[in-house]
């Protein structure tokens, strides 16, 4: 890739983050009810996810080759719905409808309403089972896919994610991709004193993952290692993204309030005059 594609690339997909966390912050606000601290910290690897790295097709949504993507971080579902419906999969004007009542965009993703949503999810450390599941299918089937599952660094004090984090290795299963949205909060206080996750890093290694440690907001940095989990070393992959909590917004950013509750219409439009200004 030459520097100019590059910088035209980071462009791009900077300017989608924006949109991505705009959408969010509009659908919270007209809710009053939902989770923008971890929405919006999640907005860069998402728009990189979704307009860049996955195969996906949203005239296709089946299609049987497409990779995979579990949000494992269910509440954080307000950024996977602007990506999706920037990305066409459903328009735009839907996105006002987040967790009204008939409404497709609930506060968790739900596959029954949306089955292009690969699995319905919400209940903490859930996905990345789920999504071994699909990528141990993925091989029997010797299909060339991908599998990504994004998770919040809160869940992964739950005893499951590591069941998942022993056996995946066993298995070999170098087709998947878990990202970790560590933006250090969750709904009760900061991780730290909740229940302290360090040192991450040498944990996922202990257990035989490649690791790679980022700056969730860099696009250098997480272009590469997208690119380096389709280096195929018989191994799952671990990207641990440090990242901000309410990133973009200067009354938001590790601020634990923000976790789940909707902006008044004031606080939407001074949130949503910064990232426009940034």
């Amino acid at each position: 890739m030459t520097t100019s594609h590059t910088n035209e690339l980071i462009e791009k997909l900077t300017n989608i983050a924006r949109e991505l966390r705009i959408l969010s912050l509009q659908m919270i606000c007209e809710a009053q009810s939902g989770h923008p601290g971890g929405s919006l910290s999640a907005a860069d690897l998402i728009a990189t996810l979704f307009f860049h790295t996955l195969a996906h097709d949203p005239k296709n949504p089946h299609w049987p080759d497409r990779d995979r993507f579990v949000l494992s971080k269910g509440h954080g579902v307000p950024v996977l719905y602007a990506a999706l419906a920037k990305a066409g999969y459903f328009p735009e004007s839907e996105l006002m409808t987040l967790r009204k009542i008939n409404s497709r965009l609930q506060g968790h993703p739900d596959h029954v309403r949306l089955p292009f949503m690969e699995t319905s999810s919400g209940s903490l450390g859930q996905g990345l089972s789920i999504a071994q599941g699909m990528a141990l299918a993925a091989k029997l089937d010797k299909k060339n896919t991908q599998i990504y599952c994004m998770m919040g660094d809160g869940e992964t004090q739950e005893g499951q994610v590591w069941e998942a984090a022993m056996s995946a290795p066993k298995f070999q299963l170098d087709n998947l991709v878990c990202i970790l949205d560590y933006n250090k909060g969750q709904i009760d206080g900061h991780t730290k004193d909740i229940m302290t996750l360090e040192p991450l890093k040498e944990k996922w290694q202990a257990f035989n993952w490649d690791v790679q440690v980022i700056h969730g907001h860099d696009f250098h940095e997480i272009l590469k290692a997208f690119d380096q989990t389709q280096m195929k070393r018989k191994k799952p992959h671990m990207i641990l993204a440090h990242t901000i909590k309410g990133k973009g917004v200067s009354f938001m950013e590790d601020n634990i309030e923000w976790h789940g509750k909707g902006p008044s219409p004031t606080e939407r439009d001074k949130a949503i005059e910064e990232l426009r200004n940034a």
